[in-house]
């Protein structure tokens, strides 16, 4: 099977549903000209114009309000956050308006947007352009919530959000546009809360999302040098979130570690621990660990960054730790 970029896979992806859905356009800033800060929507605009592929002014507020107005009246828009940390400016038109709609007209409006952009640290972005907060789209009723960590399910997982009636999250990682993975030719989507394993084992669960899903398949083979044998399941989505898997995988590890580039406080590995302890907790031969980002803002400095982040020696000590 062919090898793709991460980046050439959500290409890919926008192409061909916009060729195959004349309703699908995108929005946002550079994206046309430019082709997008990190190149995902290059060559778009000259495939298929000024009307779906639309240049925004710097206003977030603006062309998601835009974009939800288009969702609520048959269109199906991608409105694209250049950095995640910009969807603070557009959080009414997000979370009051996108996410509420089809509740609040008993059914009767859809909104299918789709609402890309990346996130996390690792490049020396600093505070206010390397926050991960795909916690805070979970916390809100309306929203599904995508993390794709490899480029086969950056292209499924895509086609599925586009294909959706609802408001779809869709949240990338600045540092796997250049990663390489298999990707089929022929169509297929990735479905929505099913999370894969990515690598099988007896000893430990270890749960993650995104970016981090690289860092645990990497702590995994370092444990399993060591003799404990690590099943990694990456989750894919939030919302919808398939607590099963890992329920079904803890039946036969009895020991949960869940890692994710996220702050640690309220994170996702937060949500997951409670679950789990609710429905699974006479499973659990010792306490749920969790990895994930110190609670401080993301240091500019690399060397601080690096503290900050969790890599896959934070992972592999945590595998440790529930062993012991």
């Amino acid at each position: 099977m062919r090898e793709i970029t991460y980046a050439q896979a959500l290409r890919e992806a926008l192409d061909e549903e916009m060729e195959r859905d004349p309703n699908i356009l995108l929005l946002g800033e550079d994206i046309g000209v430019y082709g997008g800060v990190f190149k995902v929507t290059e060559g778009l605009l000259e495939k298929y114009g000024p009307d779906r592929v639309i240049e925004t002014p710097i206003s977030e507020a603006g062309f998601v309000g835009a974009a939800v107005g288009l969702a609520m009246t048959g269109k199906r828009p991608m409105a694209e956050l250049m950095f995640m940390d910009f969807a603070w400016v557009a959080s009414d038109q997000i979370f009051n308006q996108a996410a509420k709609m089809r509740y609040m007209s008993g059914g009767r409006v859809k909104v299918p947007l789709v609402i890309r952009t990346q996130q996390g640290g690792g490049r020396g972005n600093a505070a206010q352009h390397s926050q991960s907060l795909e916690a805070v789209f979970t916390h809100i009723p309306g929203l599904k919530v995508a993390l794709p960590s490899n480029p086969y399910d950056a292209k499924g997982l895509l086609k599925t959000a586009l294909r959706d009636d609802n408001p779809v999250v869709f949240i990338e990682h600045k540092l796997l546009y250049n990663t390489k993975g298999p990707v089929p030719v022929e169509d297929y989507t990735v479905p929505f809360g099913q999370a894969a394993i990515k690598r099988p084992g007896d000893d430990v669960t270890l749960v993650s999302l995104s970016r981090t899903v690289l860092h645990a398949l990497e702590a995994a083979e370092a444990a399993a040098e060591e003799g404990i044998d690590v099943e990694v399941i990456d989750l894919r989505t939030t919302v919808p979130l398939d607590l099963d898997t890992i329920v079904q995988s803890l039946k036969k590890t009895n020991r949960l570690v869940v890692a994710h580039e996220a702050h640690r406080r309220l994170g996702i590995g937060a949500e997951i621990a409670a679950l789990v302890q609710e429905h699974a907790f006479d499973y659990l031969d010792a306490p749920i660990l969790r990895v994930a980002a110190m609670d401080i803002p993301i240091p500019y400095s690399r060397v601080l960054e690096d503290v900050a982040l969790p890599g896959p020696q934070d992972i592999l000590d945590a595998v440790r730790r529930v062993v012991a």
